[in-house]
């Protein structure tokens, strides 16, 4: 009986945050080595069927490095990055497209159809969802020179976001999983960062929230101690910390994201570990939340 109760009390517990929440829109963001692990995946994705069954309107968006990477090597491709970006070569491009749309998408459709939802798979380049212009990095290779622009192929800035293919889905009741593909006004396809993409996708529509899975528990003030999570973030924070290189490396991006989408009228970002089991839920619908929340 004493079990029966305490999950009442759960229940209870996140009745106020169902409330609160239904109606609105949480985009969320994975990818990396969370979607190598299939135990994290299937409780992301039942998190998400569950989240849409209690009224909230999720949109999930994804990468897929890891995978991209594998891909590559498969067919005798060594990958390289210039400042953290793939070069993507034409015969890249095709095995991202391949391997992001073929493979992941329609796996992650099939898994939450199974498991009870209705999901529909939107590719950023096929729907114009993702409009891009092509991105070149600066680059300095000699202290002495200025920094020059570097031409690392089809990769691409998001330019704008056409949220029709995102409502046309929601308006059927079908969570949309989008593909982070983009459409250049060359006709062709770019390979987009995923964090970049969801922060502008949360801001085009008007999201509640943003959500970053990733595999670290959040912003640690030392990132070799996981005790020293920070749970709560204000922007004036955020750039200091930055400075400090307290926040480095790979958050950086998922952190300017989220900088960029509080600024814009995204109500609260949070970054949290998508390895836990139910993170997400135990992150929106819980008191105390698992991660770090990001808000103005």
């Amino acid at each position: 009986m004493k079990k029966i109760i305490e999950k009442a009390a759960v229940l209870i517990e996140a009745l106020p945050y169902i409330q609160s929440f239904r109606g609105k829109m949480v985009v969320i963001k994975f990818g990396g080595s969370v979607m190598d692990n299939d135990g994290a995946v299937a409780s992301i994705l039942k998190d998400v069927v569950f989240m849409h069954a209690v009224g909230m309107r999720p949109v999930l968006v994804h990468g897929g490095g890891v995978r991209i990477s594998a891909a590559m090597r498969k067919k005798g491709i060594n990958p390289h990055f210039v400042e953290g970006y793939r070069i993507t070569t034409k015969e890249v491009i095709d095995i991202v497209k391949e391997t992001l749309l073929n493979e992941i998408n329609s796996e992650l459709v099939r898994k939450i159809k199974e498991f009870g939802a209705d999901a529909e798979g939107i590719s950023g380049d096929d729907s114009k969802l993702i409009s891009v212009t092509r991105f070149r990095p600066l680059i300095k290779s000699d202290p002495k020179e200025k920094p020059k622009r570097k031409d690392i192929g089809f990769v691409g800035s998001v330019e704008s976001i056409n949220p029709g293919p995102i409502n046309s889905a929601l308006k059927k009741d079908k969570m949309p999983v989008i593909a982070t593909l983009g459409f250049g006004n060359d006709n062709k396809t770019y390979n987009v960062n995923a964090d970049e993409a969801a922060g502008e996708i949360a801001q085009v529509l008007g999201a509640e929230k943003l959500v970053f899975l990733s595999n670290v528990k959040g912003v640690m003030k030392d990132p070799e101690d996981e005790d020293s999570l920070i749970s709560s973030l204000k922007l004036s924070m955020v750039e200091q910390l930055m400075a400090n290189n307290i926040i480095s490396g790979g958050m950086i991006p998922k952190i300017r994201a989220c900088i960029k989408a509080v600024s814009n009228g995204v109500h609260k970002t949070h970054v949290i570990d998508g390895r836990i089991p139910h993170s997400l839920l135990l992150e929106i619908f819980t008191d105390k939340g698992i991660g770090t929340q990001i808000v103005h």
